[in-house]
């Protein structure tokens, strides 16, 4: 593809939407609840938003340089500005966390899917606590209706990246995300409304800071990475695809409040329910599916059509939040494999979709009939997951914030955050001072903590 003839967003709200559609996901509305249940509440949220604005924006404004400079995929992108260096790995590392990560996301992506079905179906109705365990571990360990969901999941993924960049991405992200808002405000307000709710607003609210303790700030600069989905590509990707006009660090900073205020709308979601009905919402992994429709159904146990309506938004909501993740994820490999191997646009996302299917299904079987095989003590779910949410994505973000902070010749920098000097960006130096000493610092702790060295 020639470099005039790249593809590139139609508008700035498709800008904005999409790169928050990518940011967006089940890390928000998962991840983001558990972590407060499980650090503090309302002091763990002050510290997260410190984190996001001292250590997630200026990586994220980093990205979003690097891949609007140099016009080209994440891979190519460090070779464009770089050449000749073993700065290439670093977008080639991104492109692969992308596709495996996407491999296994897509089997809890899946996962929405039947539950979407489930709750329109009504099969919560009446069902006790041991019975929605009962039901999701029978579910998980099916060897074939993960595999039918995740399949289904991935081509939907497939058919809107096959559309293009304006068409499709950018198309249905305009779509998505609003509808993604319309649906989170309407549970916040169901939630917020059922007696004992105090208690979880209060718990969100209200800091306590006597629980706050190193691992909490860990746990914090770990979520505020996490949530952003910096270090595997997708942004610096899209990014390559903003006009020349676009406002990189407004553009970041929109992003990242999108991104926080849906996280936190999560958290008015399920704490007012959970504390309603007397449960902490600290259960971890079966939080959404095992924990959540119980509380929905004891929580509206007086109104079963509001336990209906409220279950059925929450995992269309769910199912919506991991397919703008989804999307971004799989252009990352597909516009790699589009430019680098000269493959159509079609082909690309076909070798895409077929290799995350091959690899998913081995991570939806190692929950049930592979489950006893096992490398480093891990099933194939787990390792993907430890490999790259744990290594990959925190050592690239390192590598990114050293790249720019320290590597990147500083007019480059300055041409791309002012757009040629035509915008005033008062925290420029800033920006530069957190890339040079405060990122790489704060993600190397963050990057041994992960791998279980601090204790």
């Amino acid at each position: 593809m020639a470099k005039n003839d790249r593809a590139n967003f139609g508008s700035k709200i498709g800008v904005i939407l999409a790169s928050a559609g990518s940011a967006v996901g089940l890390g928000n509305i998962w991840r983001f609840p558990y972590e407060t249940g499980n650090n503090g509440g309302a002091a763990f949220i002050l510290i997260y938003l410190g984190c996001i604005l001292l250590l997630g924006l200026p990586i994220m404004i980093s990205e979003f340089l690097i891949g609007r400079h140099s016009r080209a995929n994440t891979a190519r992108a460090y070779q464009v500005l770089a050449p000749g260096t073993p700065w290439r790995w670093v977008g080639r590392m991104g492109v692969l966390a992308g596709f495996l990560i996407l491999s296994y996301y897509s089997v809890v992506a899946g996962w929405t899917l039947e539950y979407v079905v489930e709750a329109v179906t009504n099969k919560f109705s009446g069902k006790s606590a041991p019975e929605f365990i009962e039901s999701f571990q029978k579910f998980s360990g099916n060897p074939f209706r993960p595999i039918f969901w995740l399949i289904l999941f991935l081509l939907g993924t497939h058919y809107i990246i096959v559309k293009g960049v304006e068409k499709g991405i950018e198309k249905y992200s305009k779509i998505m995300m609003p509808t993604l808002f319309v649906i989170i405000i309407i549970l916040v307000a169901c939630s917020v409304s059922l007696p004992g709710s105090e208690k979880g607003i209060e718990f969100l609210l209200k800091p306590d800071f006597s629980k706050v303790d190193s691992q909490v700030f860990l746990s914090a600069m770990g979520q505020a990475f996490f949530s952003l989905s910096l270090g595997m590509g997708c942004l610096c990707t899209y990014a390559s695809y903003f006009g020349k006009d676009t406002n990189l660090t407004k553009t970041a900073f929109s992003v990242g409040l999108i991104d926080t205020f849906i996280a936190i709308l999560a958290g008015f979601i399920i704490f007012p329910a959970a504390f309603s009905v007397g449960i902490q919402p600290d259960a971890g992994p079966s939080l959404i599916f095992i924990t959540l429709p119980n509380v929905f159904q004891q929580a509206f146990s007086g109104a079963p059509i509001l336990a209906y309506v409220f279950s059925v938004m929450f995992y269309v909501l769910l199912a919506v939040a991991a397919l703008t993740s989804t999307i971004s994820m799989h252009e990352v490999a597909t516009a790699y494999l589009h430019e680098e191997f000269g493959f159509t646009r079609g082909k690309a996302a076909r070798i895409v979709t077929g290799g995350c299917m091959f690899l998913g299904i081995f991570c939806s079987l190692s929950m049930g009939p592979t489950k006893d095989i096992t490398l480093f003590g891990m099933g194939a779910f787990d390792l993907f997951d430890f490999v790259t949410a744990k290594i990959m994505l925190p050592l690239g973000g390192l590598l990114i914030s050293v790249f720019t902070g320290w590597y990147l010749d500083k007019k480059i920098i300055w041409s791309e955050i002012t757009n040629n000097g035509t915008l005033r960006v008062p925290i420029y130096k800033l920006i530069i001072f957190i890339l040079k000493y405060i990122a790489p610092v704060a993600i190397s702790v963050i990057f041994i903590n992960e791998l279980g060295f601090l204790k």
